[in-house]
């Protein structure tokens, strides 16, 4: 029987979801609600099978661990596990795509229409003081008409894609890959400039590598429509948050809606935490009731796969 260990309990259990017999079928089980990274060697070590979610896998730690023989990634990114080693040391890894899209991108949606529309702000105002029988307290913003730019598109972005298709928007995308962009509604930019120009609100939907770091930054943000709306359900880096609020300030950049930042969570004066043209989620748009079941059943079936020998979702 694999002794299995979940370091990090809380990451997408913290509501108690599921309980420990979700997987006494396939061993013996031991979560731990939060693991730091100087216990990770100690409670992994008689683990044969671990389930993590941000804890650092690396080739030093892996030698640390000789009975460890499959890692479970409890997201779709798998950055924090160091593949190679893995591979070298005969420890499969596998993870979860696309357990979370429609969530994230009804998320995104969330957040453009917090801007657009500021429905809590109006719902705790007390009408009952008002001397007409409206009240607008920001300016309205209809999404009919306006375009959508998508930076990034896979199967997020094409979530996004439909809703916005059924808002009556229009859709602008720019990706590295623009063959797989085969929607005839959807107009494809030749580069990323022209994206920013004709865009009125601007969508992240992309992974983050060392070449599109801070992306959008001082000059890009230069290229964007006054008073756009920026949204960023992605990669915090894809952002220099001291850029973006400059122009929330100078009012170039009339909102922006972000689950993600750099750093998770944020230093208490962070430059865009508490401001007034901003909106900021927890990196919440991945952990609907739904999405996090279909997390946890397609982490079960991983490993039922591998102690069956099979590869499913199977990274090395």
């Amino acid at each position: 029987m694999l002794n299995i260990v979940q370091l990090e309990d809380y990451a997408s259990n913290f509501d108690n979801l599921i309980d420990s017999s979700f997987w006494s079928s396939e061993g013996a089980f031991k979560a731990y609600l939060r693991t730091t990274s100087e216990e990770v060697i100690e409670r992994a070590r008689e683990a044969d099978a671990l389930l993590i979610n941000k804890t650092i896998i690396n080739k030093e730690l892996l030698t640390q661990l000789p009975r460890l023989k499959y890692i479970g990634i409890l997201a779709t990114g798998y950055n924090v596990v160091d593949l190679e080693s893995c591979r070298a040391a005969g420890v499969a890894v596998t993870n979860v795509p696309a357990y979370s899209t429609d969530s994230v991108a009804q998320h995104t949606f969330a957040l453009l229409l917090n801007l657009a529309r500021e429905v809590e702000l109006h719902a705790r105002y007390d009408w009952s003081t008002s001397q007409d029988f409206c009240k607008v307290l920001t300016p309205q913003l209809e999404l009919t008409g306006k375009t959508i730019g998508l930076v990034g598109f896979g199967a997020i972005a094409r979530k996004v894609t439909e809703i916005a298709l059924a808002f009556g928007m229009s859709v602008a995308v720019f990706t590295r890959t623009p063959s797989k962009v085969d929607l005839p509604q959807v107009k494809v930019c030749a580069d990323f400039e022209e994206l920013l120009q004709i865009s009125d609100i601007v969508s992240l939907h992309c992974p983050l590598f060392p070449e599109n770091t801070r992306m959008i930054n001082e000059q890009t943000i230069s290229c964007m429509k006054e008073g756009a709306i920026l949204l960023n359900t992605s990669r915090g880096g894809l952002i220099d948050e001291k850029a973006l609020r400059k122009a929330l300030d100078s009012g170039k950049i009339s909102g922006a809606g972000l689950d993600v930042l750099s750093t998770e969570p944020p230093p208490a004066d962070h430059p865009l935490l508490h401001h007034p043209r901003c909106r900021i989620t927890p990196h919440t748009a991945w952990a609907t009731v739904e999405a996090r079941m279909r997390l946890f059943n397609t982490a079960r079936e991983n490993l039922r796969s591998f102690i069956a020998g099979g590869d499913l979702n199977r990274l090395v």
